[in-house]
């Protein structure tokens, strides 16, 4: 797999104009302009970069969790460094929009530096992009012409200042619409968390949980085709509690119906749930529940 260390690397790679700043680029297109075309397609690579794109598509689909959908406005797409890229030609994109690529050094020494490690949209996929309606659309094409003028401007003192300051207003509006995305597909929401918990309920019934232990994360997702961190912050906002929260949740359930067999040590019980230590097991069961596992089966034994 390659890794691009330099945004100009990354830029020649994907065949984009080299950037006007070492670790900041700009591209955009109002009117009849159009954005360069990058590369058409690319096996697995990986940078150093953070990217932020608003891609207008024309024609095909994208998945979004497990529907498919025909968006018809503008797409906004966020990478983070070190995230695995891999794209071909199967979807077009009108060359409208904008792209800011920016090395993670640029932000070394700024307040942003650490926030935007706080935005989980850096960690989803591209058919869990934000969809902006067009006077979200607007709003964000407002704040790019604000950061170009001072990209393509003689850089002083102020310029790399304003331009976070302005790429930190960018990111929390985003933040604020996928709040308002996560709010308007509350059905699709609903439907992911149902395939969550069928998915759970499914495994733990066909001795899974037995045979390969506790599912990670990561794999839960994979099964449901959404990214690990789309997954937890759709049932944060549905639930109020994230993925590995609803995963402990079911690992209690199914100790206590284990619990009430008499003949299994609590050792026992913890191996049957596919936990390789048992005093973990024992930790995690009081906190949610208050009281130790040998508590819990002696109030609650069978008489």
């Amino acid at each position: 797999m390659k890794h691009f260390k330099t945004l100009s690397s990354y830029l020649d790679y994907i065949e984009l104009p080299r950037p006007e700043h070492p670790m900041l680029s700009v591209f955009s297109a109002t009117g009849e302009g159009y954005l360069p075309c990058p590369k058409e397609s690319s096996p697995p690579i990986t940078t150093d970069c953070y990217s932020i794109s608003l891609k207008k598509i024309v024609k095909g689909d994208l998945n979004y969790g497990r529907t498919t959908y025909d968006f018809t406005n503008g797409a906004l797409i966020f990478i983070a460094p070190r995230q695995v890229l891999q794209w071909d030609s199967s979807v077009v994109y009108e060359q409208k929009g904008f792209s800011i690529n920016f090395h993670e050094d640029f932000l070394k020494g700024t307040e942003l530096a650490h926030q935007i490690k706080k935005y989980g949209f850096f960690s989803y996929s591209a058919n869990e992009a934000l969809h902006l309606s067009p006077k979200e659309e607007k709003q964000i094409e407002s704040i790019v012409a604000n950061i170009e003028i001072e990209y393509q401007n003689n850089q002083d003192e102020f310029s790399k200042e304003i331009i976070i300051s302005q790429l930190d207003t960018l990111l929390k509006y985003a933040n604020r619409f996928y709040e308002r995305q996560f709010l308007n597909r509350k059905e699709i929401s609903n439907d992911l968390l149902e395939h969550f918990n069928r998915h759970l309920t499914e495994y733990f019934e066909s001795g899974q949980l037995q045979e390969k232990g506790i599912p990670s994360i990561e794999q839960i997702a994979a099964k449901l085709s959404v990214s690990q961190r789309y997954l937890s912050d759709t049932l944060k906002k549905e639930t109020g509690k994230t993925t590995t929260e609803h995963l402990h949740l079911h690992l209690i359930d199914e100790a206590k119906n284990i619990l009430l067999e008499p003949n299994k040590s609590i050792s026992e019980v913890a191996y049957d749930l596919g936990f390789e230590y048992p005093p973990y097991f024992s930790r995690l069961f009081k906190k949610k529940e208050g009281i130790s596992p040998s508590e819990y089966r002696e109030k609650y034994k069978l008489n």
